[in-house]
């Protein structure tokens, strides 16, 4: 397992950990981060990467990206 935030741009990952406190477990949850879910790092803006998740794209800081693991 790696960080969401490490993973290679353009191919699929699935959802395997999501850490954190409650509440942002809740907010990634909202977002559409599921475990068993699949998410593609679409590109890596500087702080924040966007990532393609339930066919929405969707922009997540570093910080946040490194509770996801893949």
């Amino acid at each position: 397992m790696i960080p969401l935030s490490l993973a290679d741009q353009g191919e699929p990952q699935i959802i395997k950990k999501i850490g954190g406190n409650p509440e942002i477990k809740q907010h990634l949850e909202n977002l559409g981060f599921n475990i068993g879910g699949e998410v593609i790092v679409v590109n890596a803006l500087g702080e924040n990467i966007i990532v393609k998740v339930k066919e929405a794209r969707v922009a997540i800081s570093d910080e946040l990206a490194r509770k996801i693991m893949v």
